[in-house]
């Protein structure tokens, strides 16, 4: 066992690595298509705020920008970074949330050219540590611990299957997340780097024990 790996076992226990193994055989990716994906780029009205070219001269980033070799849990916390502005966006002109279907995420997905493959090895003490330093326990709970406001994180099993599915879920979830920010006072988390994908890799970790 690596060095991280015994870290891993001795700050989540024998219980949660055992989980983490033993989900590491989850549901495959749905299976994306970049020719779907662009035209559900437009569908839903991404091309509104992302112009294609360099600079762009759109509300939100160029295209090129966004749309350029990452990581799928990558481009997740890109996502969710970037809902806030964008749903301002929307309600300003009056457009609904475009919620995604995880297949719809793994469309986007490879027209944005976002792999698992090129996410870093998650570290799950990290993912533990980014999970108390954003304050997504002071609304969500795990293990029963944490705020009454959100979902018991230990339970959002069919999130954690695949990364497709936690961007799709973490993407539909998001205009929630901001509107309860403001109203609560919380500061809405924004993620960089390898934080997101340490985060999931230890929820998941946790979840798949919990399920034992």
């Amino acid at each position: 066992m690596t060095s991280r790996g015994r870290r891993a076992a001795l700050l989540l226990g024998p219980g949660l690595l055992a989980g983490l193994l033993a989900a590491g055989a989850s549901a495959a990716e749905p299976p994306g298509d970049a020719t779907r994906g662009a035209a559900l780029f437009t569908v839903k009205g991404c091309g509104r705020c992302h112009f294609p070219g360099e600079r762009g001269q759109g509300m939100g980033p160029a295209l090129s920008a966004i749309r350029r070799p990452q990581g799928m849990l990558e481009l997740s916390g890109r996502l969710w970074n970037h809902a806030p502005g964008m749903f301002a966006a929307f309600a300003k002109e009056g457009l609904q949330w475009p919620d995604l279907t995880p297949e719809q995420m793994a469309d986007l997905a490879a027209y944005l050219q976002a792999e698992p493959s090129r996410d870093p090895a998650p570290d799950l003490f990290k993912g533990r540590v980014t999970l108390v330093r954003k304050g997504c326990l002071k609304c969500h709970r795990l293990q029963g611990e944490g705020g009454p406001v959100a979902i018991e994180l230990a339970t959002y099993h069919g999130r954690y299957e695949s990364p497709i599915r936690w961007a799709a879920a973490v993407w539909n979830h998001a205009p929630r997340m901001a509107t309860l920010s403001a109203q609560l006072d919380v500061l809405y988390p924004r993620f960089s780097g390898d934080e997101m994908a340490n985060l999931f890799e230890f929820l998941k970790s946790t979840a798949a024990a919990a399920r034992k």
